[in-house]
């Protein structure tokens, strides 16, 4: 009977296993990567999910991109959507508003493609940290930050400075 149910129980933990890999290599398959853990109040969603407004931005967005997720979150009160595309190898993240209105693009830039007092800026907040990853913060089309990610230790930081390189009155 011990053996019988051995192998009942060795059978259960099998059938579970399977059926956790397969839901994650469908979800990869439909989003373009497993699902990680989601930021606070974030959710991931297939694209599927979207409305026709956000699904029509996100495409055209996405053109020539690599789709790597989609999500959802609450800001300010409103729902808005996010396509988490790469972009000639590098990462840039489009938030878009329920009418389909792009309202922020974060995209990722390369260290000795800033301008030099954004560079200096940077470096000067970051004092003896690493920045690991800069991106540009595009609100309606417009430039108005750029944002840092620094690495001090094992202490992980973000940082902003403004287009011109100065510190900002508020994070963007």
């Amino acid at each position: 009977m011990k053996r019988y149910n051995f192998v009942i129980m060795s059978a259960l933990a099998f059938v579970l296993a399977v059926s956790a890999f397969a839901r994650e290599k469908q979800e990869k398959e439909e989003n373009g990567k497993p699902k990680e853990k989601a930021e606070k109040g974030e959710k991931h969603l297939k694209k599927s999910d979207l409305p026709a407004a956000v699904q029509k931005t996100a495409d055209e967005q996405s053109q020539g991109a690599t789709v790597k997720g989609y999500a959802t979150e609450m800001e300010k009160g409103k729902r808005v959507y996010e396509v988490e595309l790469t972009v000639n190898g590098h990462d840039k993240d489009v938030t878009i508003a329920a009418d389909g209105t792009i309202l922020e693009v974060e995209e990722q830039a390369a260290v000795d493609s800033l301008p030099s007092s954004v560079r200096d800026g940077l470096q000067k907040k970051a004092g003896a940290g690493n920045i690991t990853k800069v991106e540009t913060i595009t609100k309606n089309g417009k430039l108005v930050a750029y944002e840092a990610v620094v690495k001090n230790g094992k202490k992980t930081k973000e940082i902003q400075v403004g287009p011109d390189g100065q510190p900002l009155a508020k994070k963007e």
